[in-house]
């Protein structure tokens, strides 16, 4: 740049800060004012409420008297967080304003618009110019999609096309101008260089400024309400899919809010990970949980529920087991829309029989027995649906309990239950007799009438725990309703290509219902099941989903989905090279290419995490690998060794974090492949640095160097990572290369891969001139 253009711009850079600084002073005073207002506000609230109850109209008038005080505080108390969140944005904006520039003069018109781009809009001081466009604004695409030249982008009601004169970007740190410079169609390697070169954080950061072509599609991206995108190892999708979460919600502010939203993560880890970026661009968190976290919700306390990564702990390390086998078959059958069509063949023959009840039971009393149950649920209608039928079933229930607690007020054990009632349901039951004016002069009368009074109550509380468990089905035995698919008379029937050891699967499935466990496969399908019977909880309130790690989720899973959020669009994102779960290596992931639901696919083949020696490395033993372009970031190639015994396993480790810590790189991670060679890791390394092992139960990601399983690695980045031990031994299986390509991707600046042993047959696969031998 020269000197005019950098004294122009330097000069434009703290005009911008003034009005920051001058606008931030003037809310500051609002704010303090509308703070003082509130506190009176609470301070005084009963002395500011007229407050009469002697006269109907008097309390008519009181209640007026205080929602119009109540609103009045809600009011001030809401400008005042409004007010809060403004200043937060103008604080970042204080910052760094703005990251970029383009000059464009749109056809028609005799001038050509600066735009500045930041991550929050910046009005002048008398409101009537933008000083800076958000970066979400429909213009602002233009700084992303294209170079000087021609170019377009899209309004609310039309397409703009014109002349794209410049396009600048800017380094500005503490509200000084560090650098700047013109670009052409991608944002400028300088830039990308500069934010990728720094060490890695414990928290994922926001990329505006840094934003692709081919990112920005996906962020802005309205047209299909499914959209896959299909990402290799660092290239960025996750961060995107959280700008185009703060897109949205700008894009739709009017009718979207955060609470609309939810993000499906891999583990409470990532969740922590990525929890600052939508803060950090002035939007509030949408909601945050896993797959596990939902299945929990809606099932736990009935069984448990085994987790992902114990299902994944079970298929690296338990080949040795009689039942294994059986069980990997059940977890990729389970997995498939062969066994969800299935379980939807059995619910249509419970239309007719099959449907287990149980007895209602009142005071350790059978009551209703659970075969009079079944006999009214199959006397209905044969063509309602199971559900409907239930909710029937329940009313009808609901109404026999009711006539048989009628009969029940007379019985004596209901005044011996009135005996523990306490002094406030006494005052409850006078107040009773006031309010329906029988107190009398005869006291007979009243004691007769105290006397109902009570025993209603006491019929009514006693009752009311068991309607409450009709209401909620409780009278329908799903479990042992379940079991029935996996006895051999009732499957045997169905018109599903089932697996040859199909009889063992069912032996083993009832095995794990027997003791109240549900395998990971298991999960979602007895839930789908579950809801089949009883119904949908559907959720009207979510309108878009986000599912990171989609690879992970099966096609089961994801018709779960379906039927349960009917109404909402969904981003799935992912990286099929990273497929670790059994059931991906015979039945298709949610990002196959031959996936039969309608979308819109974007594929990012570049990858910006690691450098490009590590890159080059880690994409040479997957298949299709050539097509993963790694960005141009220079640094030292991986190491690898092979160690003869675990002593020097141990001592090479050791020695290769102390030159880690040496560069003072600040995330270090030593990826194992499961959770015990973790555990060993640990042991191994505690004595002699600060050290932490990361488990599925960790939920914050900490500076230093971790001991984790590669499988709960994911999503995650490191400055350095160590791979534990790469043999031959450890790593053979399609899946298990899937696996040590998530670990050694994890690396930004340095990998280091040892072997107790031979190198696996997908290191060895390496050409040698792509590492150095340790």
């Amino acid at each position: 740049m020269d000197e005019k253009d950098w004294k122009q711009e330097r000069e434009r850079l703290d005009e911008v800060i003034a009005v920051i600084s001058s606008t931030a002073k003037e809310l500051e005073e609002r704010k303090g004012g509308i703070k003082d207002r509130v506190l009176d506000l609470r301070k005084n609230f009963w002395e500011d409420v007229t407050v009469n109850l002697d006269e109907p109209d008097d309390i008519i008038e009181t209640q007026a008297s205080l929602k119009q005080q109540a609103e009045l505080l809600s009011e001030r108390e809401r400008s005042h967080g409004q007010l809060s969140e403004q200043l937060k944005t103008l604080s970042r904006l204080k910052e760094s304003p703005y990251f970029g520039r383009i000059d464009f003069q749109a056809d028609g018109e005799s001038q050509t618009d600066k735009i500045y781009l930041g991550i929050a809009s910046l009005m002048d001081e008398q409101e009537e110019d933008f000083l800076v466009y958000d970066w979400r604004a429909p213009i602002s695409s233009l700084y992303y999609d294209y170079p000087p030249g021609r170019a377009e982008y899209q309004t609310m009601d039309e397409t703009i096309t014109g002349e794209l004169e410049l396009k600048r970007q800017y380094i500005i740190r503490n509200s000084e101008l560090k650098g700047m410079f013109d670009t052409g169609l991608t944002i400028g390697d300088h830039l990308l260089q500069s934010v990728l070169g720094h060490n890695a954080s414990t928290q994922m950061k926001s990329i505006v400024a840094t934003i692709q072509k081919e990112q920005n599609q996906i962020i802005r991206n309205e047209k299909n309400d499914l959209l896959i995108v299909q990402g290799v190892a660092g290239s960025g999708k996750t961060s995107a899919a959280l700008q185009r979460v703060a897109y949205l919600l700008y894009r739709y502010r009017e009718v979207l809010s955060s609470d609309n939203m939810v993000l499906f993560s891999p583990n409470p880890l990532f969740n922590s990970y990525v929890a600052t970026v939508l803060p950090e661009l002035g939007e509030e968190n949408m909601q945050q949980t896993t797959f596990h976290e939902y299945l929990e919700k809606r099932l736990g306390g009935r069984f448990d529920i085994e987790t992902p990564f114990a299902q994944m702990e079970y298929y690296l390390s338990a080949m040795d087991e009689e039942e294994y086998d059986i069980r990997v078959a059940a977890m990729t059958f389970k997995a498939s829309l062969g066994y969800k069509k299935l379980i939807d063949q059995f619910v249509a023959e419970l239309q007719t029989d099959g449907v287990e009840f149980r007895n209602i039971v009142f005071r350790g009393e059978v009551i209703i027995l659970k075969e009079a149950i079944a006999d009214h649920f199959y006397q209905l209608d044969a063509a309602m649906s199971l559900p409907n039928k239930m909710e029937e079933t329940a009313k009808w229930l609901l109404q026999e309990v009711d006539k048989y607690s009628r009969q029940q007020l007379s019985e004596d054990w209901v005044l011996e239950e009135g005996q523990l009632l306490e002094k406030e349901d006494f005052l409850e039951v006078y107040k009773k007799l006031q309010e329906e004016d029988e107190l009398s002069d005869d006291p007979y009368y009243d004691f007769v009438r105290e006397e109902q009074l009570l025993r209603k109550k006491i019929i009514d509380d006693n009752f009311y725990p068991l309607k409450a468990k009709i209401k909620r089905m409780r009278f329908v035995n799903p479990e042992k309703t379940y079991r029935k698919l996996f006895m051999e008379r009732e499957s045997g029937r169905r018109k599903v290509d089932l697996p040859e050891n199909w009889a063992e699967i069912c032996r083993q499935s009832l095995d794990y219902l027997t003791a109240k466990t549900l395998t990971w496969e298991e999960a979602a399908a007895y839930l789908y099941f579950y809801n089949k019977l009883i119904g949908f909880q559907v959720n009207r309130t979510i309108r878009h989903i986000f599912i990171d790690e989609a690879q992970d989720y099966s096609p089961f899973q994801f018709a779960y989905f379906k039927e349960i959020f009917p109404y909402s669009r969904m981003t799935l994102l992912g990286d099929i090279n990273q497929a670790i779960y059994a059931h991906a290596s015979e039945e298709p992931t949610l990002l196959s290419a031959d996936m039969e639901e309608h979308h819109e696919r974007i594929t990012l083949t570049r990858s910006y995490r690691s450098t490009k020696p590590i890159a080059e490395f880690t994409k040479s033993f997957m298949p299709g690998g050539d097509i993963i372009e790694a960005f141009n970031r220079e640094g030292e190639k991986p190491t690898v060794a092979e160690v003869a015994d675990k002593d020097k396993l141990h001592q090479s480790i050791r020695e290769q974090l102390k030159r880690y810590v040496d560069k003072d790189y600040q995330t270090i991670a030593v990826i194992c492949k499961t959770m015990q060679e973790s555990r060993e890791a640990y042991q191994m390394l505690k004595e002699i640095f600060d050290i932490k092992l990361m488990d599925e139960e960790a939920y914050t990601f900490q500076k230093g160097i971790l001991v984790i399983p590669a499988y709960l690695a994911k999503g995650i980045e490191f400055d350095a990572a160590i791979i534990y031990n790469a043999s031959a031994t450890q790593y053979s299986r399609d899946l298990e290369r899937n696996l040590l390509y998530t670990a050694c991707t994890r690396a930004m600046h340095h990998l280091a891969v040892f072997s107790l042993g031979d190198s696996c047959r997908f290191i060895n696969q390496v050409p040698a001139d792509l590492y150095e031998r340790a």
